[in-house]
């Protein structure tokens, strides 16, 4: 047997020990990270997270893979959209300066995003919105303003948190453009990975960043402190970052990993302040 070939499970192993390390520092990884720093196949890169997972290190998610540890159960609509929600209004208010009228909008079904439809419904601007989400849905349809055209994302519902997902979801996602998506995430990891609870809310936002020329993604403090399990986009997919509740050493941290950040409220202080 060739030495090569003798060397072949010990570089493996190697290899391994090292995504492992970049689980525990990061939280998530993904199979395209994986495939770029160690330049191996796609293949490979899953056999290995496959193997950590067989282990015990590493819980497998669609694209790539997080810690069991931050692996958590997801809460419903109801209990999150009572959480956090003076950040929830500053965002909102945040994001509404940013609309223009005529604009198409995707919001997805994040209870963040819920907040920014009750403002556009009590606001007389002209816009076309498409979304997955049945609270949002729910909240625009019951306006008499007939300036807002609402189109709804169809799919499986998903009782849990009010939202339509699944590939006939994709799809009708992939059948529109949109001018600007709005959207918040169950976590961002510390190399700058936005993740999800659930694999198949994760492809319908994933979807809708593919389908908007400019994506904000609507965060606050609390959101650096969680991961979900699936792996959504890097950061660097969204154009702005709208944030509430961060310290600038936290801001700075999101602009390395290649985000434009504007602080809605920074810690201590509550008042717009673009930068």
């Amino acid at each position: 047997m060739r030495s090569s070939e003798l060397d072949r499970p010990r570089l493996s192993e190697q290899r391994r020990e090292q995504i492992r390390a970049l689980l525990i520092e990061a939280g998530a990884v993904t199979v395209g990270e994986l495939q770029a720093r160690f330049s191996v196949s796609p293949m490979t890169a899953r056999r290995d997270l496959d193997e950590l997972e067989r282990r015990g290190f590493a819980k497998r998610t669609h694209g790539g893979a997080v810690l069991p540890s931050v692996a958590g159960p997801e809460n419903s609509f109801a209990q999150r959209v009572g959480v956090a929600t003076e950040a929830k209004t500053r965002l909102a208010d945040a994001a509404f300066g940013l609309l223009r009228p005529g604009e198409t909008i995707f919001l997805d079904s994040s209870s963040t995003a819920f907040y920014l439809a009750r403002r556009i419904a009590l606001e007389a601007i002209r816009v076309r919105v498409i979304t997955n989400s049945g609270p949002v849905m729910q909240v625009l349809a019951a306006g008499e303003d007939p300036e807002i055209d609402l189109y709804a994302v169809g799919g499986k519902l998903r009782r849990l948190t009010g939202s339509y997902v699944g590939p006939s979801s994709v799809r009708t996602v992939r059948e529109h453009f949109a001018d600007r998506l709005f959207l918040s995430v169950t976590g961002v990891t510390r190399d700058g990975t936005l993740t999800d609870v659930d694999v198949l809310e994760a492809e319908v936002k994933r979807a809708m960043l593919e389908q908007a020329e400019e994506s904000v993604l609507l965060l606050d403090g609390s959101k650096l402190a969680a991961h979900g399990r699936q792996a959504i986009a890097p950061l660097a997919a969204v154009t702005l970052v709208l944030a509430d509740g961060l310290a600038e050493s936290d801001a700075e941290r999101l602009r390395a990993g290649g985000a434009t950040v504007r602080l809605a409220a920074p810690r201590a202080r509550r008042r717009f302040v673009p930068s």
